[in-house]
């Protein structure tokens, strides 16, 4: 009886916590369009480690903000950027921002 508590109690700590992360997403109906930009200005490479990122959203409350792009330093060798994309859910989509892999 009392492994049986415990396991359901780890489920609905499990639940509870998927529930949260869930709920943290923002979820847009309609993909806000990308801002028309006619030349994106580089500033100069940091360092020749250094990789472009190029420009991207992130959340701001209920909604994305678009932001430019910017050097970033790996955070090991050989980490190569993965660029960020809109997943299509049920609900609508979901931006997965980059990352590094």
């Amino acid at each position: 009886m009392k492994t049986m508590r415990k396991s359901v109690l780890l489920m609905l700590m499990l639940l509870g916590f998927t529930a949260t992360q869930l709920s943290a997403q923002i979820v847009v109906h309609v993909r806000p369009p990308r801002p028309h930009v006619n030349v994106t200005v580089r500033p100069a490479r940091p360092s020749p480690r250094h990789v472009w990122v190029r420009e991207d959203w992130e959340p701001n409350g209920n909604e994305y903000r678009w932001h430019g792009g910017y050097w970033a330093e790996p955070p090991r060798p050989r980490a190569r950027w993965v660029e960020g994309h809109w997943r299509h859910s049920r609900a609508g989509y979901i931006w997965i921002p980059g990352h590094w892999r």
